[in-house]
């Protein structure tokens, strides 16, 4: 059967040390209001939207400028029925050189079709890899959940709950 996780790639002229440094960097492309460490083995991390999404992950491989991989400890999701999916997922980020350019490829190993939550984390994990984490590493400047939002996309919670 082929690989169904949940995979994400692009192309940047940045080195792979500005990449791996982004990565790292979580507050500056997916959330400002995560909470404990991001770039060191063993941190572990919070990333919660009011009583929607909650999420504690733990930094478990960090190969400088090549690889770093997050375990999912725990989650919880609202609008599923399954108030678990992602425990056990890993996120994971592999950084290589193609022709004289920096790849990023994200796999969230784990999440596929299978998911009730996929169709809104595959739009909000798209939008975070491709828009912030791409823009942070190529300006500097990424758009991250702000403090006060802090979190999942409430218009996608909400285009999903319609679907339903």
């Amino acid at each position: 059967m082929d690989n169904q996780d949940f995979t994400a790639a692009f192309l940047v002229n940045q080195t792979p040390k500005e990449a791996f440094d982004a990565i790292t960097n979580i507050r500056g492309w997916w959330s400002e209001g995560v909470e404990g460490g991001t770039d060191k083995l063993n941190d572990e991390f919070i990333y919660h939207y009011k009583d929607i999404h909650y999420c504690k992950t733990k930094l478990i491989e960090l190969v400088p400028d090549q690889k770093v991989v997050w375990l999912v400890l725990d989650n919880y999701f609202k609008f599923t029925k399954d108030k678990s999916e992602w425990i056990g997922t890993k996120l994971v980020f592999n950084i290589s050189e193609k022709d004289n350019q920096t790849e990023i490829r994200f796999t969230h190993e784990g999440l596929v079709p299978q998911y009730e939550c996929y169709e809104i984390c595959r739009e909000a994990w798209t939008n975070y890899i491709h828009d912030s984490l791409r823009n942070l590493i190529t300006t500097g400047k990424g758009q991250p959940n702000s403090k006060e939002d802090d979190g999942f996309n409430v218009q996608l919670v909400e285009k999903w709950k319609l679907e339903q």
